[in-house]
This record gives C-alpha cells, structure tokens and sequence, in this order.
C-alpha cells in the first residue's frame, strides 16, 4: 500500500479527515461540531482504489488521536465508526459517554 497521508479540514461546524490523490478526495470520515468539545461522525467512505487496505482505519485514528489533542469526544453514528469503537476497546477513551 502506498503511504496514505490523512488531512484534517474544519469549516464552520462540518469537518472532515480525508486523504486526496491527483486533488481528489479518495477517502474521508466527516463529522458535525455539537459544540467546541463534541462532535458526531457521521459518515465514512473510501474509494474501491483502497478498499481492504486499512484506510478507513487510519482515518479513524487520526481522528481518535485529534480527539485526544483537543479534548474532543465523539459519538459515532457512522456504521463503519461505531463498528471499529465496538470491537476496539483502545480507542473508547474519546467516546462521550
């Protein structure tokens, strides 16, 4: 797999992390600001290019470790992003609860 670099874009209260090649967005995970320490992943998607190469993982990553910078908590409501909280106990710190 080639390196996948994931970005991070926030404007106004939607955001998303996202990985781009040749300036297309070829995966990205959004989100929803609730306010400055909440937010709700809404949305998960990856192009058939990466699928089975872990991609939609290494979103979620980045945004767990993001959540742990900022102080953030999520709720994931996201099939894909619950999914991966479900069956991954490291990650439930960033969780609203």
């Amino acid at each position: 797999m080639t390196e996948l670099t994931v970005q991070r874009h926030e404007e106004g209260h939607r955001g998303a992390f996202f990985v781009e090649r040749d300036g297309a967005r070829i995966a990205e995970l959004t989100f929803t600001r609730v306010n400055p320490s909440l937010v709700i992943i809404d949305h998960t998607e990856v192009s058939d290019a990466l699928r089975g190469q872990g991609a939609g993982r290494r979103l979620l990553d980045a945004a767990v470790a993001w959540a742990r910078e900022t102080k953030t908590k999520f709720i994931p409501v996201c099939p894909y992003a619950k999914a991966q909280f479900d069956k991954d106990p490291s990650i439930r710190d960033v969780l609203s609860t």
